[in-house]
């Protein structure tokens, strides 16, 4: 056995008592993922915010407030529009429930007004087009919805900058913040969309741009112990690194959680799309820096470097993200133990996310309680939202998926 397996199996073997340990003392329900229960509840709650919103407008359901049972609503120019969507295309796909699709397809098509010219947009495309537009081609095979996602692509490639090798993410920081060309750690979830539409239109340059904004940021946005700087500045003339900060985080040499769930998900997935190997240790690394830090719950603080932590508000949709990410990463692994180290991880944040603290149950109809959204700027503080709904009902829907073929496999 090579030395480098052997490190794996000692590794995965540590972690997996280590994450027993944490669980027991969480008192979550095991190790297993009530996984039907859990979509039950999500497709209950997606039923009670149809009936609470207006299903004739194209405003989407995008948080609600600490205080509150009412949905703050937003239109699909904004950042978190293609989530809601995508909650009720996993939500149809787990339930064939007809109402939901025609309500799928509804808020769709409301985003089909991305594409229009006087719209600018940045980086969020990849967001608000991957979790409607392909997820609804995905899953209907419809063509309308495959042209439409291939011209958001379109859209997301006009941002790549060859010299720097990235694409832009918020064009307005250059007059606001004297910020030339930036790129945030959540443009790596953007790549999947460029990734998509290589594999299913006829522009190859979408690979090479997605490929080349993973390496670059690989190489530049992070610190020695794989802790991610969330926004990397570049020369637009050079194309040089000039330095690392923070624009959610506690602050520019601190780890935002969320920004490293996203890196742990994009990373993942450029193994996923490229095969490269390098990319696959890299999201190792990544996913320890993270799993090393987190609390007994499994779901970390806003940030895992603020003062007297245990006093800050905790950030579920960094839990769902990274959830759902570590089940795709345990799929991928070439390591056994690593493999299972990872899918044990998941179901510990699944199994937490589960609890009656984190749920909204009666209180709300959304999934999700504790989000923090943007603490520097003191918005969507300890709130449910969107965007950590979406990245739970697909982590489960995930589970399910790659339960039912690890348990085929099994009886083969």
């Amino acid at each position: 056995m090579k030395i480098r397996n052997i490190i794996f199996l000692l590794m995965g073997i540590a972690c997996i008592m280590l994450c027993s340990c944490k669980l027991s003392a969480n008192d979550c329900k095991g190790n297993s993922v009530d996984v039907v229960a859990d979509l039950a509840y999500c497709h209950n709650q997606v039923k009670r915010t149809l009936q609470l919103i207006e299903n004739d407008s194209c405003m989407l359901p995008r948080s609600i407030n600490t205080m509150s049972d009412k949905w703050n609503m937003t239109n699909a120019y904004d950042w978190t529009s293609g989530f809601w969507p995508g909650i009720l295309w996993y939500d149809y796909e787990n339930t064939g429930d007809e109402s939901v699709k025609k309500e799928a397809e509804h808020y769709t098509n409301c985003l089909a007004d991305l594409l229009n010219p006087e719209h600018r947009g940045d980086h969020d495309l990849g967001f608000q087009f991957f979790c409607s537009f392909v997820n609804a081609y995905r899953i209907t095979g419809d063509p309308y919805y495959k042209k439409i996602a291939l011209a958001g692509a379109d859209k997301l490639a006009a941002f790549f900058n060859p010299k720097v090798g990235t694409i832009l993410s918020w064009p307005h920081m250059e007059k606001e913040k004297g910020w030339p060309h930036n790129t945030i750690m959540d443009n790596m979830m953007n790549l999947d969309l460029l990734f998509w539409a290589a594999r299913n239109g006829n522009n190859k340059d979408f690979y090479r741009m997605a490929e080349s904004h993973a390496r670059v940021t690989m190489q530049h946005q992070f610190r020695p112990d794989y802790t991610n700087y969330h926004v990397a500045i570049y020369d637009t003339v050079s194309g040089n690194f000039i330095k690392g900060l923070t624009n959610q985080g506690y602050s520019d040499e601190s780890c935002w959680s969320r920004g490293q769930a996203w890196a742990i998900y994009g990373f993942t997935m450029v193994y996923r799309e490229t095969g490269n190997k390098e990319y696959l240790r890299f999201a190792e690394k990544l996913a320890d820096a993270y799993l090393t830090r987190l609390p007994d719950d499994y779901v970390p603080y806003w940030d895992f470097d603020a003062p007297d932590i245990q006093n800050q508000p905790k950030d579920v949709s960094a839990a769902a993200v990274c959830a759902s990410a570590l089940l795709e990463l345990s799929s991928l692994e070439d390591n056994k133990a690593m493999s299972e180290y990872y899918w044990q991880a998941a179901e510990h944040m699944l199994n937490s996310l589960a609890s009656d603290y984190y749920r909204c149950g009666n209180q709300k109809t959304a999934f999700l309680l504790h989000a923090t959204g943007n603490m520097p700027a003191g918005y969507e503080i300890d709130a449910s939202i969107n965007y950590a709904d979406y990245y739970y009902i697909e982590a489960l829907h995930r589970y399910k998926t790659l339960k039912r073929i690890n348990t085929l496999s099994e009886k083969q």
